[in-house]
């Protein structure tokens, strides 16, 4: 698999499987070159990708991230294996350890440290056997990669990382940690909202969901924000760092600091600021797409 360098992270459990395919489509259809799915408490990332994949005929699907603690090593391998030959090599799987709350308080699972727990598991990945006719390349997995010692085992490990919600500053320090030949997959959020107030204030509705998950804010404060930037939302300082908002060149250019700084692929995460969290803006896909640039 080759990545370009554009993609998009949605989450599409909020629609209908119909709908879900057509947004795929439409995505494709606008040069985008892979369509990034969540796994959390909903649909499961591998069905929810062959039928995707099934429904579009050029575009990549990812998942960012899939969550090790839902299914055993081997039954990730099956899964990665069988969809990479179904797809001609059109999956990438990118996995994490998700979140203790999710864990613990959601699937009632122990949580285990991060780095040494997701080593033994893809240690065991890699143990597992596969019988079925394999695909064509040996597909790639990334893992969700913050710290420098999961960005280490992203390196050693794996084909890259997929960092989520973070800053060009810290796709410097990872690209610092990967060196030159792992993929650096990052997500950033955008809004195509010129008004600072109005941006700002779609901006934290969406910070508001993540603000409770110590993985990202010791992340965040690894990246030189404080515990003040994450009350009431989030400073102007925090949602600045983390959102790209304005006009058109100035959400375009956060993208290319992330590239200056050593991403190969950015997955944009489209944040309406006339809607509700979960409404797709497609105005925004559409004036940013690979084909209208």
């Amino acid at each position: 698999m080759e990545l370009n360098k554009l993609g998009v992270w949605y989450f599409l459990d909020g629609m209908p499987s119909n709908m879900a395919a057509e947004t795929a489509k439409r995505i494709e259809s606008l040069g985008y070159d892979t369509l990034w799915i969540p796994e959390t408490a909903g649909r499961d990332p591998y069905a929810s990708a062959s039928w995707l994949l099934a429904n579009t005929e050029k575009l990549n699907v990812a998942t960012g991230i899939a969550s090790i603690y839902h299914r055993e090593p081997g039954v990730t391998v099956a899964g990665q294996k069988t969809l990479a030959e179904q797809s001609g090599d059109r999956f990438l799987l990118a996995l994490g350890v998700s979140h203790q709350q999710f864990v613990e308080g959601v699937r009632k699972i122990t949580y285990g440290k991060p780095v040494t727990t997701m080593r033994k598991y893809l240690n065991a990945m890699d143990e597992a056997p596969y019988m079925a006719f394999p695909p064509a390349t040996e597909p790639k997995r990334l893992i969700a990669a913050l710290g420098p010692r999961m960005l280490e085992l992203a390196r050693d490990k794996c084909a890259g990382a997929h960092p989520y919600f973070t800053s060009p500053k810290h796709t410097k320090m990872a690209r610092d940690i990967l060196g030159p030949d792992a993929l650096l997959c990052v997500e950033q959020k955008v809004l195509l909202e010129a008004d600072a107030d109005v941006a700002r204030k779609a901006a934290r509705v969406v910070a508001s969901v993540y603000m409770g998950l110590p993985n990202y804010r010791n992340n965040w404060l690894r990246m030189g924000l404080n515990e003040s930037d994450f009350e009431n939302g989030g400073s102007d300082k925090f949602i600045d760092e983390t959102f790209a908002w304005g006009n058109l060149e100035q959400v375009q250019n956060r993208i290319e600091e992330h590239y200056a700084a050593g991403a190969d692929h950015v997955c944009i995460q489209p944040v309406n600021p006339n809607a509700q969290f979960g409404d797709l803006d497609w105005n925004a896909l559409e004036q940013l797409s690979p084909s209208a640039n």
